[in-house]
């Protein structure tokens, strides 16, 4: 659109499509070419123009309020705000502590096992779930609370118990592999199992694409082309044997909201180099990716896996303890078939290190049988305020609420750390006090604008525009201007929310408790940083 829009040919004009720099794609694409979709492009300019309107209007606000080279952006406020109420409701958590049991139980020849307390008299013990994490008191008044005194009386009062297994459940299971990669479960993927940043991430995948090694790497699609999956079942039976290709090639729903499925999910290309046959001329990054995309393409296409799930319960005898009936509880899980396993385990490495990992193995014992306790200790849980965002977590939330598109999530990311509203604390993505102004003024101002549910309204709208079912000229003056109909949830559009008195002040000192003399403590954020207010 572009070149045409600058040379303005008159010979006949085609677009070429192709999702993989391969000759079959390429000879595929020049026989079946096609015209310009005016609507996509109507819809990439609506997108452009809005980030503008939105940056370049709400961005000397926050100059003029908080600080200078600050910006605000139609998904980096938001992303800033989700860091933000994470860290406040971390900020409102009340720790609260429970103890538990911890025993060694061992019968006749069979090995030595673990198994935790879980009921005392008919109740179970309480866990984190069942605190308040406002308040630190517990929540389900059904469970047992069992504190360091309790836990010692008990412990000492079982030393002696006998015990024997009151229940024994054996479940089948069966394990399904999860899709071929998209841009943002790669990112989330690749920050798990190697460490790296979103933006390292989608350098390597370029660099890969480039290479002609893997296809168009910015999809939100799971689903893989014919050509694909036959060649990965062809390559499944020739490298792990029959017995893991799966009668039925698999086909998965794309289940992210706001999925445009431009391109197909990302995989190898149609030569499907093994990892360890790739070019040496690659980095050390390119290749661990490579070898992720590759597994993951391969696992989608295999057979599940099967095993088995155990689930032991042991009882004192009698009930002879001073703390009456105590139920300690085992679980186990033995893998008959690894299936997709052989190939890929999500966040882990070695597939086969991980498989050893996964399986738990339980004595085989059946209803009745004596146990002995060969050593109980009391355990000290604390419950836990909820984690801080890693770059993966935060590329799955943004995606499960549809906010932004996952082409996107690098750059949201590095501009939130560039801006200052985010620092890294190992992998923990911290909100600094300037995100915390930043987030105050937004949310009193322009709440709708960094309202999680009106951003991914607004990335629906796009999506009716590239499909030709909405006008771009005019959801862009109903956005800008409001909608004198009120039938746009941009209501008085963003001109009536420019126009407001805003206390710079307020907005700029963030609460920090109270000292010994009963006096409020306060940040303030000043043009030259954070400072404390006595």
């Amino acid at each position: 659109w572009h070149l045409l829009e600058l040379l303005k040919p008159k010979v006949p004009t085609k677009r070429l499509v192709f999702h993989e720099i391969t000759k079959s794609a390429i000879k595929e694409a020049l026989e079946t070419p096609r015209e310009l979709d005016e609507s996509l492009v109507s819809a990439q300019e609506t997108r452009r123009i809005l980030d503008r309107l939105y940056g370049y209007s709400v961005s000397p606000v926050l100059w003029r309020n908080v600080g200078p080279k600050l910006s605000a952006g139609r998904v980096q406020s938001v992303t800033t705000r989700l860091i933000v109420d994470r860290e406040k409701e971390r900020m409102k958590f009340v720790r609260s502590e429970f103890w538990d049991l911890t025993g060694s139980f061992k019968g006749g020849e069979g090995p030595e096992f673990d198994a935790v307390l879980s009921s005392i008299d008919g109740k179970r013990i309480a866990r984190g779930k069942d605190f308040d994490a406002d308040t630190g008191l517990l929540s389900n008044k059904e469970v047992a609370h069992i504190d360091k005194a309790k836990a010692d009386e008990l412990a000492k009062g079982l030393a002696d118990a006998s015990f024997s297994v009151k229940t024994v459940e054996k479940k089948p299971f069966t394990g399904k592999p999860a899709p071929a990669f998209t841009t943002s479960t790669l990112q989330q993927e690749s920050n798990h199992k190697l460490r790296l940043s979103a933006r390292a991430t989608m350098g390597a995948a370029q660099a890969l694409y480039q290479n002609g090694l893997i296809t168009y790497m910015r999809t939100d699609s799971t689903t893989l082309s014919d050509e694909a999956i036959q060649r990965s079942r062809e390559e499944i039976e020739r490298l792990y044997g029959a017995e893991y290709l799966p009668e039925a090639s698999r086909k998965y729903q794309t289940k992210v909201a706001n999925a445009q499925e431009a391109h197909e999910a990302i995989r190898p290309s149609s030569d499907f180099t093994k990892p360890e046959d790739l070019p040496k001329s690659l980095g050390d990054r390119e290749i661990k990716v490579y070898e992720l995309i590759w597994k993951r393409t391969m696992a989608c296409q295999m057979e599940n896996s099967r095993g088995f799930r155990t689930s032991v319960e042991l009882v004192n005898s009698g009930g002879e303890t001073e703390g009456g009936t105590c139920v300690f509880r085992a679980s186990g899980k033995t893998i008959e078939f690894p299936g997709y396993l052989r190939a890929y385990v999500e966040g882990a490495d070695n597939p086969d290190a991980e498989l050893a990992d996964k399986e738990t193995l339980l004595p085989s014992m059946s209803e009745g049988d004596a146990m002995d306790l060969l050593k109980v200790e009391p355990k000290e849980h604390m419950t836990q305020p909820p984690a801080r965002y890693t770059e993966a977590s935060l590329v799955k939330e943004l995606e499960a609420r549809g906010i932004g598109r996952p082409s996107t999530y690098a750059s949201i990311i590095d501009t939130i750390q560039f801006r200052g509203y985010v620092d890294k604390n190992g992998t923990a993505l911290v909100p600094t006090f300037i995100a915390f102004s930043v987030t105050n003024l937004m949310e009193e101002h322009f709440d709708r604008l960094v309202n999680y549910e009106f951003t991914a309204e607004m990335e629906n709208d796009l999506d009716k525009i590239s499909r030709g079912e909405r006008n771009s000229l005019e959801y862009l003056r109903n956005f800008y201007f409001g909608d004198d109909q009120a039938k746009e949830p941009t209501g008085a559009g963003l001109t009536g929310l420019l126009g407001a008195d805003i206390d710079a002040r307020a907005v700029n000192t963030l609460p920090l408790g109270k000292d010994d003399e009963g006096q409020m403590i306060n940040i303030r954020v000043g043009r030259y940083g954070p400072y404390l207010e006595v």
